[in-house]
């Protein structure tokens, strides 16, 4: 049974039913939507991503989410595009994001590297936050290390895995599709064990 209401804000993007999914495997049952009273109230808030980062900076201005996100004060997990519109800038689409952390979404270099990172890889955790070991990635732009860092993953160089700065923790791997260790990083997030 559910424990605690969590919402998955819903901006349109791709992984909403899968990170659904895998709460729904954990005992949960979310409520995928994009009212802002309904996550305003929420115990919990996931906001997930795949997608394009201009395209959802636009959906979440034109569903008046943009201005209640950064402003929330339970738990907020972001995944992936969900992560990284939390940052102050995100230069795929060059769109400004909720400034939650104050750092700048990078773009990797095609030429040094296979992009978009896809696949499998290591995490290491580091300020007694327990991050899976791996994650499945798949993204093109990344956060690069900074003081929020909390998890990193080397890919010709090393780029924050993980994020947290108060209530907000972003995630650049894919918990609903890195299997058991995912998910039960989700549990941890949901059951205020993180």
């Amino acid at each position: 049974m559910n424990k605690c209401k969590v919402a998955i804000v819903d901006y349109g993007a791709g992984n909403l039913r899968s990170v659904e999914n895998a709460l729904m495997r954990i005992g949960v049952q979310p409520v995928i939507t994009n009212d802002k009273n309904t996550i305003l109230s929420a115990e919990k808030v996931i906001i997930p991503g795949v997608g394009h980062a201009a395209n959802a900076v636009t959906a979440l201005h034109r569903t008046d989410l943009f201005t209640v996100l950064h402003k929330l004060t339970q738990p907020v997990l972001g995944i992936c595009l969900g992560m990284q519109l939390m940052c102050k800038f995100l230069h795929e689409g060059a769109v400004d994001g909720l400034s939650v952390f104050p750092v700048e979404v990078l773009p990797f270099d095609s030429k040094k590297q296979i992009v978009p990172h896809m696949g499998w890889n290591s995490i290491k955790s580091f300020n007694n936050l327990m991050l899976p070991e791996y994650g499945y990635f798949v993204h093109s732009y990344y956060v690069p290390e900074c003081e929020f860092t909390i998890g990193r993953t080397e890919y010709e160089f090393t780029f924050s895995s993980a994020i947290r700065k108060d209530n907000f923790i972003g995630v650049q791997f894919h918990p609903e599709k890195s299997g058991i260790q995912g998910e039960n990083f989700l549990y941890r997030f949901i059951y205020d064990q993180l």
